[in-house]
């Protein structure tokens, strides 16, 4: 993969106030916007377990499905399946409630996912390997989506579960690249008109927090950056990533990305992603402005815009919004919601890489 480094300015300046990037993920803009144009997030309490209510809720407060996906007819759902355990990953209720809002207004769904690992494939006792075999690759993914309910949900709802680690892939080319200039993706990605990513509120031992955008870190195919990805990752930190900002922000750029959800349900604090101690929030928040939602999940988990190296970044690029003062909250307010959730303890890539799949199978 070829690494490609332009100045911020020259990123900024390409911008000029359009949206940048192969399929429109990222947007900037070199001048102020009127409060009618700041991004919309919306937060919804879910009361007595009704998941299902919180999600339609959380849309409507967004104008509503047919307007978020006006003229965009295929649509994949990406949850945040990490690995096989539900203490981690998207809560399937809250994908089954968004695929019958989406199919009742006629679009074609599909499911999306490139877990990073699972137990007895690349994860074998105490010690995570890499791996880009294909093989691997189809059995992991088809038990990860077998154990956390996927399989039955996807049979009950009658909608395609797509492994995006094997199968057609295309080469995209990212426009002013942080860390790469081209990336190898699904073709399914091209296909559809939108990207919901659909994540579990955590925090994150390399990226501080992980939400809508960190997400698309599952998009990266084994198969070509192998699975727990840290090829990947290896090759971002040597292009200068904070965390794992710059292979989050490239991939985001690429994309469709046209709703985020984050599934607050049940959240993780502490040193997550998977060993950090659960926390019941009750939250859905929604937004069709992948940093302006995260940033304020982000906010209802305690956290400063400046603590998470992916806004911090986005921040120093031009992107929008650049404060929480430049987003529209509907429904509750953050201080009504808010948790101060225990820090994760923060690695850079080379502290934590002998350790993270360092080894190949």
């Amino acid at each position: 993969m070829t690494m490609i480094k332009h100045s911020r300015r020259d990123f900024i300046k390409s911008a000029g106030g359009i949206t940048l990037g192969a399929f429109g993920g990222l947007s900037f803009t070199l001048s102020g916007k009127s409060k009618s144009e700041f991004p919309v997030v919306s937060i919804v309490r879910i009361k007595k377990n009704h998941i299902d209510y919180a999600v339609e809720k959380a849309i409507d407060l967004l104008g509503g499905l047919n307007t978020i996906t006006k003229n965009k007819d295929h649509i994949m759902l990406k949850p945040n399946l990490l690995a096989e355990s539900p203490k981690f990953t998207t809560k399937p209720t809250v994908i089954r409630a968004l695929v019958r809002l989406m199919k009742n207004a006629g679009k074609e769904v599909w499911i999306g996912e490139g877990s990073a690992a699972g137990s007895g494939f690349n994860f074998k006792g105490n010690k995570q390997y890499r791996t880009r075999k294909e093989d691997i690759l189809n059995s992991m993914q088809e038990y990860v989506f077998e154990v956390l309910g996927y399989k039955e949900l996807s049979k009950a709802e009658n909608i395609p579960l797509i492994n995006l680690h094997t199968g057609k892939f295309v080469d995209i080319r990212v426009p002013y690249g942080l860390a790469f200039n081209h990336i190898t993706m699904h073709q399914s990605l091209v296909d559809i008109d939108m990207l919901c990513s659909v994540p579990m509120m955590k925090t994150h031992n390399l990226a501080t927090v992980t939400l809508g955008m960190k997400n698309l870190i599952g998009l990266y195919p084994g198969k070509v950056y192998c699975s727990v990805r840290s090829c990947l990752h290896e090759d971002a930190a040597a292009a200068g990533s904070p965390g794992v900002a710059f292979e989050i922000l490239d991939m985001v750029n690429i994309n469709k990305l046209g709703l985020t959800v984050i599934d607050g349900s049940m959240a993780m604090e502490g040193d997550g992603p998977t060993e950090g101690k659960l926390v019941k929030m009750n939250v859905i928040i929604a937004g069709t402005n992948s940093l302006a939602t995260d940033m304020v999940a982000a906010s209802v988990m305690g956290f400063e815009p400046l603590e998470v190296p992916t806004f911090a970044s986005a921040f120093q690029l031009g992107m929008i919004p650049a404060s929480l003062k430049e987003i529209e909250i509907r429904g509750e307010s953050i201080e009504n919601v808010q948790r101060k959730f225990i820090r994760p303890n923060v690695y850079n890539w080379k502290d934590i890489s002998p350790y993270w799949g360092n080894e190949e199978i």
